[in-house]
């Protein structure tokens, strides 16, 4: 299938995606004097900008690819959860009423940007079980976003949404579905969660090593064959890709190894959220009835592009179409 007539099959596709809502603040501008106070730079505030973070980010990208795209996680009442409200909406997000609840401090992340490099970051949030949906798992709403997805994106920072007992909940309510959404995971394999039987594990380098029970070092040796085997058989996932960044992704499916694709990123500003980029893309393609290569290579072609950007952006399907 060309990609304009895969694109076009996406607005029919309906995403849920479960997980830990962030909003990204970054603050532009320059620093061309220190602080009398302290040795630190003074910066000089250019311009302040909000985007979706965390798993709205990935919603971001489904929506830049023209999904309709349902958004659950835990927030509030707070100044910031109102400005994400406001941010998701111009970005035709829905933020499903299921994670709506009192004092859980919305996730901020502001990045101090000069001249095109990072600074520092400063995070503001609570602690994991602040941000838990056990008790909102029964409710019919929840069970009737599920039984109508086409596919279910778990986009787990380690932040409280994502745990047993909400994929326990998920999977009962997928086997009373008449449909059979694709079950999608980017792991945090230090939170040991059941994620048995997913149809699609997306771990970067790290996480696999990590999960297939290997040193997970940056200069640990990367066996193929033994991290992909060591995943499929702790794990059974339908599908595995892997992402390596600068050496591409290997690709596995039905517990064999398929192989590895080349990245396509020529000049890398920013990697903020290029996972999110790739898990968007690819749980698209496959659901529109995409191969698992074919899908991969998209969301390769897709992370190429958004590195190439400052900060974290989405990709658009005129992006892909170019």
């Amino acid at each position: 299938m060309d990609t304009a007539s895969l694109l076009n099959k996406f607005s029919d596709l309906q995403i849920v995606v479960i997980g830990d809502i962030m909003l990204d603040h970054y603050i532009m501008g320059d620093a061309t004097r220190i602080s009398p106070e302290a040795p630190v730079p003074v910066v000089s505030v250019a311009s302040d900008t909000y985007v979706p973070g965390g798993a709205a980010n990935v919603c971001n990208n489904f929506a830049g690819l023209g999904i309709p795209t349902t958004l659950v996680g835990s927030y509030t009442d707070d100044p910031e959860s109102k400005l994400l409200s406001e941010v998701l909406q111009q970005h035709k997000i829905k933020l499903s009423q299921v994670g709506k609840r009192d004092g859980a401090t919305t996730i901020v992340k502001t990045r101090v940007v000069v001249q095109r490099q990072q600074l520092c970051r400063i995070d503001r949030e609570a602690k994991p079980l602040a941000y838990t949906l056990d008790a909102q798992l029964d409710s019919p709403h929840f069970i009737q976003l599920i039984e109508d997805a086409d596919a279910i994106v778990f986009s787990d920072y380690a932040k409280g949404v994502v745990n047993d007992a909400l994929l326990n909940a998920v999977r009962a309510a997928v086997a009373k579905s008449n449909k059979s959404p694709l079950l999608v995971v980017d792991p945090k394999p230090k939170r040991q969660l059941e994620l048995h039987g997913m149809s699609l594990m997306t771990p970067n380098r790290s996480e696999a090593l990590q999960m297939a029970g290997f040193d997970n070092s940056p200069d640990a040796e990367f066996d193929d064959e033994a991290v992909a085997n060591a995943i499929f058989k702790a794990y059974n996932p339908e599908r595995l890709v892997v992402t390596l960044g600068p050496d591409g992704m290997l690709l596995g499916e039905h517990g064999k190894i398929i192989g590895r694709i080349a990245t396509e990123a020529q000049e890398v500003f920013d990697v903020s959220g290029a996972g999110d980029t790739v898990i968007a893309v690819l749980t698209a393609a496959l659901v529109a009835g995409e191969s698992l290569q074919a899908a991969a290579s998209l969301a390769n072609k897709a992370a190429g592009i958004v590195v190439s950007h400052l900060g974290t952006a989405p990709i658009t399907k005129a992006e892909l179409e170019a």
